[in-house]
């Protein structure tokens, strides 16, 4: 049965942060909010926690998976990015976007595209999502709590504890954060490709919806 935590939306409070660090630094898998829904997340390097959030999700080995960053300078270790990306991610740094990129050596290779060694990264603009990265040190892997034959992201965390609480090892609960996923842009190209229109504006980035 997972744990629960009750953590404010804007002002998180510090000790239930803490302890959710520590129970991702000891292999715990944990739904925790974010501006695009609520997500799930886990050590950046714990296979096995991989592997159950492929399970809640029933993703097989292609989908991209994502690291979770508290900020560019973050993204820039994981990502190869060049000047121009770089002026891109700034001003749109934090928000609802998932970028595609070329990954470093950092990243490892169960998490790239296993043809294009690519992986996403985003810098969410929430508050508590922020405070555990923070806290963390490093990204979480991560990807939208959108179980299999559903059409929405989960985004409510009371909902999340009664479905999944077998399955998670914490619920980090800051009350509703909208359902709508990130908006996702390749960047990994000559210029970006949008994969999937979310909640991000498309707009700074020259595209439009299909």
């Amino acid at each position: 049965m997972s744990q629960y935590f009750a953590v404010h939306p804007r002002n998180p409070q510090t000790r239930l942060i803490r302890q959710a660090a520590e129970i991702v630094r000891s292999g715990g898998l944990l739904a925790y909010p974010t501006d695009s829904g609520y997500a799930l997340g886990c050590h950046l390097d714990d296979k096995a926690a991989v592997t159950r959030i492929r399970a809640i999700r029933g993703l097989d080995d292609s989908h991209h998976m994502s690291l979770m960053c508290r900020d560019l300078a973050e993204i820039a270790r994981f990502a190869r990015v060049d000047n121009s990306t770089y002026r891109l991610l700034k001003a749109n740094t934090p928000g609802s976007y998932t970028f595609i990129l070329a990954a470093t050596k950092e990243v490892p290779r169960r998490l790239q595209h296993p043809k294009r060694a690519t992986i996403g990264l985003r810098v969410p603009d929430h508050p508590v999502a922020l405070a555990l990265l923070e806290e963390l040190g490093e990204p979480l892997v991560s990807t939208t709590l959108l179980l299999p034959g559903e059409e929405v992201p989960m985004s409510d965390g009371d909902v999340i504890r009664t479905r999944l609480e077998r399955q998670l090892d914490l619920v980090v609960d800051s009350g509703p954060c909208g359902s709508t996923p990130t908006t996702v842009i390749d960047l990994s190209g000559d210029s970006p490709e949008l994969l999937r229109a979310g909640r991000g504006p498309l707009q700074p980035f020259g595209l439009e919806a299909p």
